[in-house]
């Protein structure tokens, strides 16, 4: 399963901490983390992210830093994922060169346009992967967009397929367990999750379950 397919976006709840829910979701078998600390100071944000680096290297995992690309390469994170309000996705390639990988925040077909058109974006090699959303209303993100739904998806990798732009698409925002074989039946690539594994009663076994749609999806695709 390639890594992107399934994305954890660290978050902090009264029960877990940023790390331990990196934790939960690499023990459940997810393969690539996002570590997004809002609002967090530099310091507690690179004391956190050493620590979610060595778990994932320790567990194969791809380790990517919410919005702040200094501290990417500072540490030699994996790479970066930048919100629409974040640094523009070609500073950002400018900064850490071609070693790293760089996401980006979408919530429809014209945002991804935009990113393809400014400078060097035309070349499609800029960016690796669009974050997508959100599917539904959720809670750990601020200033939400529109609500996409299955037809937002399905209009936006329609449009893809028509303009021949063949980047990831990563779907989020609200996204549970019991979406996610609906959501991969639009076209997406992969799905982000975050709060409703920490909401759940084991939230390992719920990771792991999730892991196991992922496989059964691919197994039906060959």
């Amino acid at each position: 399963m390639n890594n992107y397919r399934l994305q954890f976006i660290t978050h902090c709840t009264e029960r877990y901490s940023y790390v331990d829910s990196a934790r939960i979701a690499l023990e459940g078998g997810c393969r690539w983390i996002q570590l997004r600390m809002k609002d967090a100071g530099e310091s507690l944000m690179e004391e956190t992210a050493l620590i979610v680096q060595k778990m994932c290297k320790d567990y194969g995992a791809t380790f990517i830093i919410d919005d702040n690309v200094h501290l990417v390469k500072k540490i030699k994170a994996d790479g970066v994922h930048l919100g629409k309000n974040d640094m523009p996705i070609a500073e950002a390639r400018e900064i850490l060169g071609d070693d790293f990988i760089i996401g980006g925040t979408v919530n429809c077909f014209e945002d991804i346009l935009k990113n393809l058109s400014s400078t060097a974006l035309a070349q499609k090699s800029m960016v690796n992967y669009f974050g997508c959303g959100p599917f539904r209303f959720t809670s750990t993100k601020k200033n939400l967009a529109p609500i996409l739904g299955l037809e937002g998806y399905e209009n936006i990798i329609s449009n893809m397929k028509r303009n021949n732009i063949n980047i990831p698409l990563v779907a989020i925002g609200g996204i549970t367990k019991d979406d996610i074989s609906d959501i991969l039946k639009t076209g997406v690539d992969g799905i982000a999750l975050s709060g409703s594994v920490l909401r759940a009663e084991n939230p390992v076994e719920e990771m792991k379950s999730i892991v196991e749609i992922f496989k059964s999806f691919q197994n039906k695709q060959i």
